[in-house]
C-alpha cells in the first residue's frame, strides 16, 4: 500500500501569514508485490513439467556362449555396414565372399540409397543390417547410423564387433585411396 508521510517537511514560512503548500514523501509499501512474486515463482515450480529423457531404445540379444544359440540369419538378407574413420562407410551384402569382391564403399549421403535398395530386393522377414563401427570410427557415425535404421524403417538391425578380416580390408582400402 502507498502511503504519505505528512510529518515532516514543509512548515517553511517565510512571512507572518503566508501559507504554502507543504511538500510531501511518497513512501510505496513492496510487501504486496513481493508476495505476489514469491506466489508466481511457486505457481511456475508447481506447474512446470521436467524434460524427459530422449534415449533410444535398444533390445540386444542375450550372450551364449554355445554359438549354435545365437541367433541365425539368411546370408542373402543381410547387410553388413562398416563404419571407418573420416566418415567413411563400406558395406558389403550376405556374406563376404575370401577374395573381397564384394567389398564397397560409401558415403553417408548414399547410405540411405543402399539400405532401400537392400531392403526392397529382399523379403522384409529376411531382412537385417549389421553395423560394425570400427575403432577409428566417432561416436557421432554410430549415432547417426541407428537414426538411418529409425529414418528408413528397418525393424532389425544389430551392433556387432568388427572382424579382423574386414579391418585388414578397411585398411587396404582406406590406404589405397586419398583422404
Amino acid at each position: 500500500m502507498a502511503e504519505m508521510d505528512t510529518s515532516s517537511g514543509g512548515g517553511h514560512k517565510k512571512g507572518p501569514g503566508v501559507k504554502k503548500g507543504k511538500k510531501l514523501s511518497t513512501r510505496v509499501d513492496l510487501t504486496p508485490m513481493v508476495d505476489l512474486g514469491f506466489l508466481l515463482i511457486t505457481f511456475f515450480i508447481f506447474t512446470t513439467t521436467m524434460s524427459q529423457p530422449t534415449a533410444m531404445r535398444l533390445f540386444l540379444p542375450k550372450d551364449t556362449e554355445k554359438p549354435e544359440e545365437q541367433n541365425k540369419v539368411k546370408a542373402s538378407g543381410a547387410l553388413t555396414l562398416l563404419l571407418a574413420k573420416n566418415d567413411n562407410i563400406f558395406y558389403y551384402e550376405g556374406e563376404l565372399l575370401p577374395d573381397g569382391s564384394n567389398f564397397k564403399s560409401t558415403t553417408f549421403k548414399e547410405v540411405r540409397d543402399v539400405i532401400l535398395n537392400k531392403k526392397k530386393s529382399t523379403n522384409p522377414d529376411d531382412f537385417v543390417v549389421v553395423i560394425k563401427p570400427n575403432k577409428e570410427s566417432t561416436y557421432k557415425n554410430t549415432v547417426d547410423m541407428l537414426d538411418e535404421m529409425t529414418i528408413n524403417d528397418v525393424k532389425r538391425y544389430a551392433l556387432v564387433d568388427i572382424s579382423p578380416v574386414e579391418e585388414q580390408l578397411i585398411a587396404i582400402t582406406q590406404g589405397a585411396t586419398p583422404q
